[in-house]
């Protein structure tokens, strides 16, 4: 029997995770989605989680934290389950985490915290080691998987009260390099992509979040911001069987906005 293709994403329930999760559902995958809400936005997630089902897929949402060792086994146990009864492989997994802290590392009276820039570090960063981890160590991912996390200009760049962030992005893609060489023998590939400037709930957290998208929208050869779904259409693209030798990378999905001084 030919096994499903699922895709695990975390950070379904809103931006580039949502809009991703739409356009894999669409072109075939059965999605997995973690995700964190409170009681106000789960009328989103059902919606979410609705239109995958008007695709024809099914959908297994969790709503947890992603850093949580026990609730990531909890899913992972879920997945090996839902595989027992029906043949399935986790095809994509896809790291869509936002969630930091955004003070000045030094010269405020709300300077970071070690606790604070370790948590961002953590959620933002070495949980995409931790996730891989469990789903090849228990076999959900087989040759052919393909690992996709969310980076951003950030990670080479500064910005005001975006350090631990942008330390964090640097760490997930020193953590996608590593992966990328690791899981080469089992043939499973890793990348980082580089969304351009793009208006998602996460952006509206950062200080001045205004200018940069109007500088944004000055900069990028097109005039327009970057939109989630532009990303879940390069993912779609990417996840494809024939992109198996393009591993280990940063990819810029950005309409040339990163380029332009």
């Amino acid at each position: 029997m030919e096994k499903q293709l699922w895709a695990l994403i975390l950070g379904s329930s809103s931006g580039f995770g949502e809009a991703t999760a739409l356009e894999l559902a669409r072109l075939g995958y059965n999605i997995f989605g973690v995700h964190l809400d409170r009681r106000g936005t789960m009328p989103h997630v059902e919606e979410v989680i609705s239109k995958i089902k008007g695709y024809g897929r099914e959908a297994i949402f969790f709503n947890m934290n992603a850093s949580d060792e026990e609730k990531r086994k909890e899913v992972v146990a879920k997945i090996q389950e839902e595989f027992a009864k029906k043949p399935g492989t986790v095809r994509v997994l896809m790291h869509s985490l936002a969630f930091g802290s955004l003070h000045p590392l030094v010269g405020s009276e709300t300077t970071i915290t070690r606790a604070q820039m370790d948590m961002t570090a953590d959620v933002m960063g070495h949980s995409l080691v931790y996730w891989v981890q469990a789903v090849v160590g228990a076999g959900v991912m087989e040759a052919g998987g393909r690992i996709y996390a969310m980076t951003s200009s950030g990670g080479t760049r500064v910005m005001p009260s975006y350090g631990a962030v942008s330390a964090a992005k640097a760490i997930l893609e020193s953590h996608v390099r590593q992966l990328s060489m690791e899981l080469a023998p089992r043939k499973i590939t890793a990348n980082a992509i580089r969304a351009g400037v793009t208006d998602t709930p996460a952006l509206r957290k950062i200080p001045g979040s205004d200018k940069l998208i109007s500088d944004a929208e000055a900069r990028n050869p097109y005039k327009r911001l970057t939109t989630t779904e532009d990303i879940a259409a390069a993912i779609g693209v990417l996840a494809l069987p024939n992109t198996y030798w393009l591993t280990g990378n940063t990819l810029g999905v950005d309409g040339g906005e990163d380029i332009v001084g």
